[in-house]
């Protein structure tokens, strides 16, 4: 066994920076298809200062009383995206009114600094039942980590320099 320190792994490390986050005023349909296109579940909603106001996934997107109805995530994207023939309940809720990621994200978002290590971020995620968490500096965000990224970490393929 080797007695050599390393630093601890931190978010800065771990983090996706090339985040997809959308603005409270994106309309539902465009986050859906943004969703879709990326292949992720979630996107942190910020405002014009970069700030990360609430976080939009794909349960707040198919709404809390029909999550159930929907048993395979890129089926519904696909459809929600594309305005295809859906189910007339799930129509009627998406038509009722013009929805923007305001009206359907959870706010407000569990957020972690760029020095937060990996250890705290796992427990972070499974304190609050929650698969992302976005990585600020002064206030702003600029990055995400995902459970992936951690996985990624604690597998020996981290972003962190040899």
């Amino acid at each position: 066994m080797s007695n050599i320190w390393l630093p601890p792994i931190t978010a800065k490390q771990v983090m996706t920076t090339d985040v997809l986050f959308v603005s409270p005023e994106t309309p539902t349909r465009t986050v859906a298809k943004l969703l879709l296109q990326r292949g992720i579940s979630a996107a942190p909603v910020v405002d014009a200062g970069s700030r990360v106001v609430g976080m939009v996934s794909e349960a707040d997107l198919i709404g809390r009383e029909i999550k159930g109805r929907a048993s395979d995530r890129m089926w519904w994207l696909e459809m929600l995206a594309e305005g295809e023939d859906l189910a007339k309940d799930f129509l009627d809720y998406l038509n009722m009114n013009d929805q923007v990621a305001r009206d359907v994200m959870v706010s407000p978002v569990i957020t972690i600094s760029e020095d937060t290590r990996i250890e705290e971020i796992a427990e972070t995620l499974q304190l609050h039942h929650i698969k992302r968490v976005p990585v600020l500096r002064d206030g702003r965000m600029v990055g995400i980590v995902s459970r992936a990224d951690l996985i990624r970490a604690l597998s020996g393929f981290s972003k962190r320099p040899l």
